[in-house]
């Protein structure tokens, strides 16, 4: 029998679990902005369960489906991590490892500490969704929860310092006619996920002293990850200006929708934990020009790589035709990004600062651009789950450099 492309183990099936974890995110969005929750920052089970009994038809329906959105991909992310850690076990005594840690390619090992920390975010989701009581001990999870963060850091860094060290002190390693894409972003990537996730406690918790740690880390981490993808970004559009974009890669473009992202809500965690226990206070102008900005230059990486992907025929050749790519999968993230974005650009700046109003017409018309971006991931993450993992496809797994 034909084996299945995932049959060719890469690090980058990795991205089909944060993928996952992603689109159970854009569930959660649907309480978080349309679930009333006084006396704390996030919805939690007792608000949904309130919601349900007293709200309208329409916030029913969308808690259920928040509900069934959530555990439905919040196991698949699981379940895909699982799998991916069972294999990268396996795989990484083989000589595909070795030879992928000699090359550019090094980097998308990465992908595991990215997919962790997506995992723990997940978890918190289905806990604040699911347990009831929860948000009464909170606290005590806050510190637990960084000091995995923490631990996942750490284990970027190792990676990272692998790669740098590598490369860095062995001249003529780094191939850079290979650089021609912005896969070199992926370790910011992994770095501002963890920065998110540890800047939850500054939003969330009510200790000061917890805040102050939550602030001083998730700014560490997260201006490593701005280091980072500034250098690896100039570097790439050098490459790519001299030998254009490699043809396996061209999802990469679109990475920095994501890590944006990612980084906004970072310091939208911080600016919320600031105001609250430092007397720190955001006007919702700014929050508006700063959400304004990010979807901004969002909407730029956006058009330019689905340009490139058009002109190189990617979709065409990676997604439906004969072969198969693991970095397929970069493509989800993006437009999970893209909808999770779209929803805090509609309700913490344009709503909160009165341009539109909440559950109008207009405000359904720009929040259908964020649902279409993400009933679209879910359709793509089906199809690529059905075409690595299910039955048998023609084709091999072409990494992406």
């Amino acid at each position: 029998m034909t084996p299945r492309p995932a049959d060719s183990y890469s690090p980058l099936y990795f991205l089909a679990s944060l993928g996952a974890g992603g689109l159970a995110v854009t569930f959660f969005m649907y309480l978080f902005f349309w679930v009333p929750h006084p006396g704390q920052p996030v919805p939690i089970f007792e608000d949904s369960a309130r919601a349900f009994a007293t709200g309208p038809l329409g916030t029913q329906i969308a808690i259920v489906l928040a509900f069934a959105g959530i555990a439905v991909f919040g196991v698949l992310n699981v379940k895909s991590l699982i799998w991916n850690l069972t294999s990268y076990r396996v795989w990484r005594g083989t000589e595909a490892h070795a030879k992928l840690t000699r090359s550019n390619a090094e980097t998308q090992l990465l992908a595991m500490p990215l997919a962790l920390a997506m995992t723990i975010n997940v978890c918190f989701i289905l806990g604040l969704t699911f347990v009831p009581g929860l948000w009464s001990v909170v606290e005590y999870l806050f510190p637990l929860a960084m000091i995995a963060f923490l631990a996942i850091g750490v284990l970027a860094f190792r990676l990272l310092a692998n790669f740098l060290g590598r490369v860095l002190t062995q001249g003529g390693v780094f191939d850079l006619t290979a650089h021609n894409s912005f896969a070199q972003l992926l370790p910011a990537f992994a770095l501002s996920m963890v920065a998110v996730g540890l800047a939850a406690p500054a939003a969330m918790s009510t200790a000061p002293l917890v805040q102050g740690i939550s602030l001083i880390l998730s700014t560490f981490f997260g201006f490593a990850a701005i280091l980072y993808a500034v250098v690896a970004a100039i570097t790439g559009i050098n490459a790519m200006l001299h030998y254009g974009t490699a043809r396996e890669s061209g999802p990469t473009l679109m990475i920095v929708v994501p890590l944006l992202t990612v980084l906004g809500i970072m310091f939208l965690r911080q600016d919320h934990g600031l105001h609250v226990s430092f007397d720190a206070h955001t006007a919702a102008a700014d929050t508006l020009v700063f959400l304004t900005r990010i979807v901004a230059v969002q909407v730029l990486f956006l058009l330019l790589g689905l340009l490139v992907l058009r002109r190189q025929g990617y979709v065409a050749e990676f997604i439906f035709g004969a072969k198969t790519s693991p970095g397929a999968y970069a493509l989800v993230c993006p437009g999970v990004a893209m909808a999770v974005m779209l929803h805090f650009w509609i309700n913490k700046g344009l709503v909160a600062n009165g341009l539109v109003v909440k559950f109008s017409a207009g405000y359904w018309l720009l929040t259908a651009a964020a649902l279409g971006f993400q009933v679209a991931m879910i359709a793509l993450v089906w199809y690529l789950n059905r075409r690595h993992f299910g039955r048998p496809a023609e084709g091999t797994a072409v990494p992406a450099e």
